[in-house]
């Protein structure tokens, strides 16, 4: 056969193929035990998607669709693998790991949010992380309690637990 009519890939379509790696923060990777159960559960559906795609059997078209999952399946076996379970809070009398806690701005809003870990944060859904500046002002604190927060104060208003928050 003819080279002409092989096809074979070139450095670019290499190169395109590669993707970086997701970056992994350098915190510890505490969770929930829903969120280990959600990383668990994106850890199975990007082996999946991996695994579907190295059925392909043109080799630059497996590469391209193999990339983003094979990039997902390196992050989420690491962050399965390093994490760290937090127990649920003990009592609702300070802020911690688990709690939801409402607080009060100097705008008059009132925000509540869940305080978990790095990757099942949504702020938009109610949970932050508890590596942010507001998750970090308050752990600790008790209801009465004012935090500032960049410009900010925050008075906690309510504190509370619910092992059904992480069902």
């Amino acid at each position: 056969m003819s080279v002409a009519f092989t096809k074979e890939e070139s450095s670019e379509t290499a190169s395109e193929t590669l993707l970086p790696d997701r970056p992994i923060s350098p915190h510890p990777n505490l969770v929930t035990d829903a969120g280990l159960r959600t990383l668990e559960l994106q850890l199975a559906q990007a082996r999946e998607a991996y695994n579907a795609a190295n059925a392909i059997e043109d080799v630059n078209e497996r590469r391209r669709q193999a990339a983003g999952p094979l990039r997902d399946l390196r992050y989420f076996a690491e962050r399965v693998r390093t994490a760290q379970v937090v127990p649920y809070p003990t009592s609702a009398d300070t802020v911690a790991f688990g709690s939801t806690v409402t607080f009060s701005r100097e705008d008059g809003r009132i925000q509540k949010y869940r305080i978990v870990g790095e990757d099942e944060a949504d702020p938009k859904a109610g949970s932050i992380s508890y590596v942010s500046p507001v998750a970090r002002a308050l752990t600790g604190k008790a209801v009465g309690d004012v935090v500032t927060v960049g410009d900010q104060e925050l008075e906690i208003t309510a504190i509370s637990w619910d092992r059904s928050e992480s069902a």
